[in-house]
């Protein structure tokens, strides 16, 4: 009996042993990450304000997690593909998504997208929000939202507003504006915000939602001006401009952003470490810079906060393209 017993003692500590041992060895594998080199895979061509900000988180986040962090651009699709490049990949934390505001629009736009985003992407980080800027040619007679809207009312359909394509913050800016003010404006596309602004200065279209980024310059030097922001609140650097909401379309407000998204079923705890990579990274000089250039709002939070924000943005942009017949071929 008694050598039973302590037969039995022995397999107990054994299997208990087994367990810690596998326990820790699973702690270890976590707590080596990263293993290797992360990809930041930003899902449109080099260059862009995208592409810039991703450029400066990996560098940043790279100090604190004490590996290589890169920037690997795979444009095509209005984002699909580059987006559908980490669906795939593995779980693991080690290839990631820069996230924009074509992340929580593209549900709604595309009838068949290869993936479902909230299934198939972890929210990491909410790295920035940014407004736009409503922009006319600098000798328009337009020189107040009011302005427009009694334009736009008067001749329902003439004015027509520029968009980088369809679905874009540049064209659904201006569909936002079109439902809450009751107004008719014409949609005109265009590849990217450069031809767009051309003919905007050239007299061919009337106006523009766009980006900082792309009129602050044109702004700054007179050969544009600015009416308003499109932002919830006034921004530091466009203090006299009203928000369109402030100027007479009540709930009015777009804002682009920029967000830090994981495979779906990457481990908890390597998202935790992510973020608090990233949180770091928000407070470094290099951010703080290119936040002033771009017109950004650094939004550090935890992971659950930033999947609260991108589920009511995609809510909410869904309504407009739904109610507005929007789609893309």
């Amino acid at each position: 009996m008694i050598s039973r017993s302590f037969s039995a003692s022995q397999a107990c500590a054994a299997i208990f042993g087994a367990i810690f041992a596998l326990m820790s060895a699973c702690g270890a594998a976590h707590a080596a990450f990263p293993e290797r080199i992360i990809k930041i895979v930003v899902p449109q061509a080099p260059g862009g304000g995208t592409d810039a900000i991703a450029r400066i988180l990996a560098q940043e986040m790279a100090k604190d997690l004490g590996g290589n962090v890169i920037v690997e651009n795979k444009a095509g699709a209005g984002t699909i593909v580059g987006t559908q490049a980490v669906v795939v990949s593995e779980p693991d934390g080690h290839t990631l998504l820069m996230g924009t505001f074509a992340s929580a629009v593209n549900s709604s736009l595309v009838a068949k997208l290869p993936y479902d985003v909230r299934r198939d992407l972890a929210p990491v980080a909410l790295v920035a929000r940014a407004f736009n800027i409503v922009v006319v040619h600098p000798k328009s007679p337009l020189k107040s939202i009011a302005d427009l809207i009694a334009a736009a009312k008067a001749e329902p359909g003439k004015l027509s507003f520029g968009t980088y394509g369809t679905g874009t913050s540049a064209h659904l800016g201006g569909e936002l504006f079109k439902s809450l003010a009751g107004v008719s404006m014409t949609a005109v596309p265009y590849k990217g915000s450069a031809p767009a602004i051309t003919d905007l200065l050239g007299g061919q279209i009337q106006v523009m939602f766009t980006t900082v980024s792309s009129a602050a310059a044109l702004i700054e030097g007179g050969q544009l001006r600015a009416l308003a922001v499109t932002s919830a609140e006034r921004s530091p650097a466009f203090p006299r401009l009203p928000t369109v909401a402030e100027a007479g379309v009540g709930g009015y407000v777009l804002e682009n952003w920029y967000g830090l998204f994981a495979p779906g079923k990457t481990p908890p705890e390597v998202i935790d470490r992510l973020n608090r990579a990233a949180g770091k990274a928000f407070v470094s000089d290099a951010f703080r810079k290119i936040a002033t250039n771009e017109g950004l709002v650094m939004a550090p939070a935890p992971p659950e906060e930033f999947a609260r924000y991108f589920s009511g943005e995609e809510e909410r942009w869904r309504k407009l393209i739904q109610d507005a017949g929007i789609k893309v071929d």
